[in-house]
């Protein structure tokens, strides 16, 4: 019989499964992964989390399965989980260090970040697409999990939310400036991504991927390529102010002009050989991206 999640809508259930005690909030805490007593048998089935977590982790040995990836992070890290991923971890899997917030979404709700929580992408990001961080932004970003330790520890009252929630805001605003500078400093690892999707989409287009396939999809390239189509997107636009779905639009305008380009073929056939079940939609698109029907692009070249 397969086993499903363990599903955790409360933060005291969490607390629970990680030996800790009852948080001092209903709706945030912070737990220290040098205390936390855990044993990832009793959650083979994985793990899903009806809240936010945030993770900087430190000397990990082993590694953390996220999604269909695994993350390395020795070198230590961040990681951001919203309500609903599936986390799972196995024995020799859970031996490190850092700390972990935890934010139930009511704890957020009257608030702007409420909306604006929805808009970071790198929530969508797999582990192994964690955040990287120099000594001294892990200085920056401690410093926020510390204050909020120190909050939630020293003072609940009447204020407490408010300053707590500020210094979320600036957590998330400090991680998103990271993992922009992560996308210039990984150029390197990036041009390499980039690299691979321009040979994945010739080989798709060159050969019968479009026919047997149809047009290739964010979702299928950045399967192929091992990463979430979030982060795929976010990598793309920092390298070519393009994301996946203009990428994958621009390369098949260009097969389609050569296509055109043969005298042997109707706007029609091409339209059948780059995966369109109806030539209308490859005239709309074509038109879209070049202000010229595939009929009247054919007639230029004729000039």
């Amino acid at each position: 019989m397969k086993k499903h999640p363990v599903v955790m809508d409360s933060l005291s259930q969490l607390h629970k499964a990680m030996g800790q005690p009852k948080p001092l909030h209903p709706l945030i805490s912070i737990i220290n992964y040098g205390e936390a007593i855990f044993d990832p048998q009793d959650y083979e089935q994985g793990i899903v989390l009806n809240f936010y977590k945030i993770s900087f982790k430190t000397n990990f040995s082993g590694k953390l399965r996220y999604g269909q990836g695994f993350y390395d992070f020795e070198e230590g890290g961040m990681s951001f989980i919203s309500p609903g991923q599936i986390l799972r971890m196995q024995e020799e899997e859970a031996d490190y260090e850092g700390m972990s917030l935890h934010i139930h979404p009511d704890f957020l709700r009257n608030y702007p970040i409420n909306s604006m929580i929805k808009q970071y992408g790198f929530f969508s990001y797999a582990a192994a697409e964690a955040l990287y961080l120099s000594d001294k932004e892990k200085t920056k970003i401690l410093s926020i999990f510390q204050f909020i330790k120190d909050e939630l520890e020293e003072r609940i009252d009447k204020f407490s939310q408010d300053v707590i929630i500020s210094q979320i805001e600036l957590l998330l605003n400090y991680s998103n400036r990271f993992y922009d500078r992560q996308f210039i400093t990984r150029k390197a690892v990036n041009n390499d991504i980039l690299a691979r999707l321009e040979h994945l989409l010739d080989e798709y287009f060159n050969g019968e991927g479009t026919l047997l396939g149809g047009l290739p999809t964010v979702n299928s390239v950045a399967e192929q390529l091992s990463l979430t189509p979030r982060y795929l997107s976010d990598l793309l636009r920092s390298l070519t102010g393009q994301n996946t779905q203009q990428f994958i639009h621009g390369k098949l305008i260009e097969k389609a002009k050569e296509q055109l380009a043969k005298d042997t073929l109707t706007v029609a056939e091409v339209a059948y050989l780059l995966g369109f079940e109806h030539p209308q939609s490859f005239n709309k698109l074509f038109k879209s991206k070049t202000s010229l029907s595939p009929s009247d692009y054919k007639k230029s070249l004729l000039n």
